[in-house]
């Protein structure tokens, strides 16, 4: 108990408040967004699933091709002031998109356009967020600082769910992503009240967008443990995507009762994530990426469960180890990239992580409905599990990822 006290003593710190705070309520405001928007344009007059894929589609791509440049962006300039920037960049996203539904004027491109501002954002939000932590957290308190924004994140998931979907319902969709784009804005302005000196991070020379690519590639590329993890991930952000996107639901409405019985799924992943985020803020593995890779093979529990017909209550008690074990990898992951990449190249090299570990993540989408039907719902589900395993073992025959060791702390 002494020693949560201690850790929680960071809570003092001004400035890791702040980004604590804009965080969590950043977070509520994508919470809030995904039922808004759903439900906002499928209210329309003459709106179909196609136009609600398009106008998602027009989000979730320019998050994809500016990632890499958002990396750049946020070791370019001081990361305060891009996150500030991409705060803002979103709530105008979505505050054009609430206009829009609450006036009745909703041209699809229109639509699309405001759109693809909160997947801009998305981009060159993230990289700088990886990069300002170690900026605002002292070095033997990083592991902390990472847990507890992952903990305020993770309340705020489960709480925009139920928020959100419940302002849809008394007030509409427009509404609700007026409330997003508050939220965001919000955010912003506490990101703006963040004061990070300036000489806490190097000043790299400057050269071209793809020269700063190149070297963010290569700091990359020449850290084995960082890449073999990132090619785990998205083969098993393939098998993730399918299984919770599509098979999951499908089987719950097959078999299971209906979406009851997937709430209660997610409800358990919810309560696992926050349970392991309070694992993850005393655990102090002298191999972190091992025991990070290590914690992904349970997470094929809940496809197997799902597959071999299990009880509700263990496949629920599946997913909450599922999200135990995948916020205590979340929180190793980051404190040791952001202890073993050189600073004014970290938001870079974490652009390459989470493009890499997301990119087959649609095809996992795409092949899950034919999966099912050639396979059948439960094969098609033990074979994500498979990929999981099969992926996870392959990333542990890497001496990287086997031998990299923490640096030794004294905590003060």
């Amino acid at each position: 108990m002494d020693s949560y006290v201690r850790d929680l003593g960071l809570l003092r710190d001004r400035r890791f408040t702040l980004l604590l705070t804009a965080r969590t309520i950043s977070v509520l405001g994508s919470a809030f967004a995904p039922v808004a928007l759903a439900f906002g344009i499928l209210n329309l007059p003459g709106a179909t699933a196609s136009t609600l894929s398009v106008v998602l589609t027009a989000e979730s791509l320019p998050m994809i091709v500016f990632m890499l440049v958002g990396g750049v962006i946020a070791d370019r300039l001081p990361r305060q002031r891009v996150m500030m920037a991409g705060e803002f960049l979103m709530a105008a996203g979505f505050f054009a998109l609430a206009a829009m539904l609450l006036t009745g004027w909703t041209p699809l491109p229109a639509l699309s356009a405001a759109a693809a501002l909160s997947g801009v954002a998305t981009a060159i939000t993230f990289p700088a967020l990886t990069g300002i932590i170690p900026e605002v957290v002292p070095l033997d308190r990083l592991q902390t600082g990472n847990a507890l924004l992952g903990l305020g994140a993770n309340a705020s998931r489960v709480a925009g769910a139920v928020l959100g979907g419940g302002t849809v319902v008394l007030f509409g969709g427009g509404w609700a992503l007026v409330v997003s784009g508050a939220l965001f804005a919000v955010a912003g302005v506490l990101i703006a009240m963040l004061r990070v000196q300036p000489g806490e991070r190097p000043r790299a020379e400057r050269h071209s967008v793809l020269a700063d690519l190149r070297d963010g590639w290569r700091e990359f590329a020449s850290r084995q443990w960082i890449w073999v993890v990132v090619a785990q991930f998205s083969l098993m952000v393939m098998a993730i995507q399918a299984g919770h996107g599509v098979l999951g639901p499908l089987l719950a409405k097959e078999t299971l009762g209906g979406p009851a019985a997937w709430s209660a799924f997610l409800a358990g992943e919810a309560v696992g994530t926050i349970a392991g985020v309070l694992l993850s803020i005393r655990l102090r593995p002298r191999r972190p990426i091992l025991v990070a890779v290590l914690l992904c093979l349970p997470t094929a529990l809940p496809y197997v469960l799902l597959g071999l017909d299990a009880p509700l209550w263990g496949i629920v008690a599946g997913a909450f180890v599922l999200g135990v074990c995948f916020d205590v990898f979340g929180v190793l992951w980051q404190t040791t990239m952001q202890r073993e990449i050189p600073a004014d190249s970290l938001s870079r090299v974490s652009s390459y992580d989470m493009l890499g570990s997301l990119m087959f993540g649609p095809i996992g989408l795409l092949l899950a409905g034919p999966a099912a039907s050639l396979f059948g719902t439960e094969q098609a589900l033990l074979g994500c599990a498979a990929i999981v395993v099969l992926s996870t073992l392959a990333a542990l025959l890497s001496p990287g990822v086997r031998n990299l060791r923490a640096p030794r702390l004294t905590l003060t």
